[in-house]
């Protein structure tokens, strides 16, 4: 299917929804009806949420994203979640880092190490890489975060566990109206509506995002469209389907030497007059990524509290384009699956059995890339890649007295990774069969009070960006070629202790959160770049790393003067990742911080909220894996306004980076780094959004 064919397809698919969704007249015409009541068990609600992460002996995270004022990126919907690191790349709608655990940060860029769901289905390709920019937070009603082995669904099996990104409904928007602007030339809008009927509902959303970016050649655009209809088909069972259809299209500054990106933030490569400008000259070579993806699903939902079943399938279609100052990666991928989940109960037991299918079908192509004008040259890889997995899951849960349950879960997974190279007629066919079992047990002495303790497995096969390497130099293109790499399993054995609970300070409502683990990896896939910043390869390292840390986080309110108050949030990530033999032996791994603390402050008074926020990275962290060279420890100030004016209307105006602060966001990962490579991502300088929402 071309590019322009899948435009066509979503423009029907995007019209028909539209069509099939009856006329928003004002509140009047609206019948009374409760939308939970139809499809219930497939409507996103909170309670549900908060209640089936109460029983998961670790650490989880519930986000409501539609509580914030702005919601423009990753960052704006994760930013003060304990445990989630969230490090901007380009300070836009592009590729954020995600790090939970520092499962997949060593990928470059970050595309695998955590399982993004979209309604409880995977987003990821089914070889377990994932475009991370192809996230919609604003159509999201809630976002589930299971970390590390706490993960539900049967395919996450990695160290960094799972994120859900549940959609609105009807139930939760009738209809949305979200204008937004500010300096950097960003321009944003959303529009949304929402109907039901008796037994049925339906719900559609449309987005555009346009930004002429911070840096030179950063501009971004994003447009997204998301529809979801559900029906209630009586007995028990109710259906879900899905359409989404996303279009991202933004340039690559790329990286830059450390004291030019903390010199000159706003550079590129080509404003400088150095032999590095002239070969790697962004304004001519036009590096960018260019993604379409198309997605449908349906999940279908049966039975009763003590027996219940849910039945999901998904396809999605996906057209990559990602060019690099080199080499033009030209991907065009067919990703579907299955997944069935059942969940009962009898007496004091509860059990759980799960099954899940996925396959993919890629094609890969690898060329050079024209120094002078941005276009292909020759092609030096031409790839078929197929990868399937199949993944069986079944646990309990047993109530071993009042307060105190025991959990254990098993999956058992077989993954391929098959490869052949078109061009030479070379194949490389790589099969992964893997148990990931996991033992837990909860206990809440009180009420609202909950401490966990438990001991995992994890597993992680490589993606295709780690098994396809390619080898250019950019000053002599012609001499580039690309292999396969065959490379082991990660595996991690994972303890964890902590808890979560409620607390009243001052007479005010406040929730507390507290995890503590530690990770033995085995084989961590490590992927490096060369001193231009350009992929080079992966690697399994050759002795155990260690992952640890702690995750912690406080939020509530405060009394303040009269009849107002203070809400607060503040987290804490702290990650100690240290190489424990081998040729790094005592070193920090690369690309995570050791502390991330995120603190905000708002006076509540009527429909105001105001106040400051700030993001510290205390220390500065190897940006390589010998510890030479460094990204600078920095703290960022932030100022919020938020009005509310009754159930309808909202606005906001923030500030970013209130002292223009010069720092690094970001960086690319390698295992040694000169002062004069090119390897540090400047963040974002002082900025200022503004937005208003209306309800329908």
């Amino acid at each position: 299917m071309s590019k322009p064919s899948i435009r066509l397809t979503a423009l029907c698919a995007a019209m028909g929804a539209a069509l099939s969704l009856p006329a928003l007249a004002d509140d009047t015409a609206l019948p009374a009806v409760t939308v939970n009541a139809v499809a219930d068990k497939l409507t996103p609600s909170a309670d549900a949420e908060r209640a089936k992460l109460a029983g998961v002996p670790g650490a989880t995270n519930l986000i409501e994203p539609q509580q914030q004022g702005r919601l423009l990126t990753l960052g704006d919907a994760l930013g003060f979640q304990p445990g989630l690191v969230v490090q901007e790349f380009f300070g836009g709608t592009d590729q954020p880092r995600l790090n939970i655990r520092g499962s997949g940060i060593q990928s470059n860029p970050v595309n695998r190490g955590v399982l993004l769901l979209q309604d409880g289905l995977p987003l990821n390709e089914a070889d377990g890489s994932f475009i991370i920019s192809l996230l919609e937070p604003r159509n999201a009603a809630l976002i589930s975060v299971r970390r590390g082995a706490n993960a539900i669904a049967p395919a996450a099996t990695t160290l960094g566990g799972e994120l859900d990104f549940q959609s609105l409904t009807a139930a939760s928007d009738r209809g949305t109206l979200r204008l937004e602007g500010g300096n950097l030339g960003r321009r944003n809008l959303q529009a949304s509506a929402g109907a039901q009927g008796e037994r049925w509902d339906g719900h559609l959303s449309i987005s555009h995002d346009d930004s002429d970016g911070f840096r030179h050649h950063s501009d971004a655009r994003r447009t997204a469209l998301h529809a979801n209809a559900g029906i209630s088909l009586g007995g028990g069972v109710e259906n879900r389907s899905y359409l989404s259809y996303t279009d991202v299209d933004f340039s690559i500054p790329t990286v830059l030497t450390r004291e030019r990106a903390l010199s000159n933030p706003r550079a590129t490569m080509g404003d400088g007059t150095t032999p590095q400008d002239t070969l790697l000259n962004n304004y001519k070579r036009d590096p960018r990524r260019e993604v379409r993806q198309l997605r449908l699903a349906n999940r279908t939902h049966w039975g009763d509290a003590a027996l219940n079943q849910e039945v999901g399938i998904y396809a999605q279609r996906t057209d990559d384009l990602f060019v690099e100052p080199p080499t033009h990666n030209v991907s065009d991928s067919h990703t579907y699956g299955a997944q069935w989940q059942l969940n009962g109960s009898n007496g004091r037991l509860g059990y759980h059995a799960a099954a899940a299918w996925s396959r993919m079908q890629m094609d890969r192509e690898l060329y050079a890339n024209n120094a002078q004008t941005g276009q292909r040259m020759q092609r030096y890889g031409d790839y078929k890649l197929d990868a399937e997995n199949r993944d069986l899951a079944a646990g309990a849960d047993w109530l071993l007295t009042p307060g105190w349950n025991a959990v254990a879960d098993i999956k058992l997974s077989h993954a391929t990774r098959d490869a052949r190279n078109r061009s030479n007629g070379a194949v490389m066919d790589q099969s992964y069969h893997y148990a990931t079992p996991k033992l837990g047990l909860n206990w809440t002495p009180t009420a609202g009070q909950r401490l966990y303790a438990n001991v995992s497995r994890s597993n992680e096969a490589p993606t295709y960006w780690e098994i396809v390497t390619g080898t250019i130099n950019p000053a002599t293109p012609a001499t580039a070629t690309s292999t396969l790499n065959r490379l082991r399993l990660q595996r991690a054995v994972t303890a964890e202790v902590g808890g979560a609970g409620d607390y009243t300070l001052a007479g005010k409502a406040g929730h507390w959160s507290l995890s503590i683990y530690r990770s033995k990896v085995e084989d961590e896939l490590i992927s490096t770049t060369d001193a231009n910043g350009v992929r080079v390869g992966t690697y399994n390292y050759a002795a155990d790393t260690r992952h640890q840390g702690i995750e912690a986080g406080l939020d509530g309110t405060l009394p303040s003067f009269g009849a107002s108050s203070l809400a607060y949030r503040l987290s804490w990530t702290h990650s100690d990742f240290t190489f424990r033999g081998g040729e790094f032996a005592g070193k920090q791994l690369a690309g995570v911080p050791r502390n991330v603390i995120n603190a905000e402050l708002m006076q509540q008074t009527g429909a105001w909220r105001f106040g400051p926020n700030v993001r510290w990275q205390p220390q500065d962290t190897p940006v390589d894996h010998a510890n030479t060279l460094t990204q600078p420890g920095y703290a960022l100030l932030g100022l919020k306004a938020e009005y509310r004016g009754g159930q309808r209307w909202s606005a906001y105006l923030q500030f970013d980076n209130v002292t223009d602060k010069h720092y690094i966001s970001s960086y690319a990962i390698r295992n040694r780094t000169a002062a004069t490579d090119l390897a540090f991502l400047p963040g974002n300088g002082r900025s200022v959004l503004a937005g208003v929402n209306y309800k329908f």
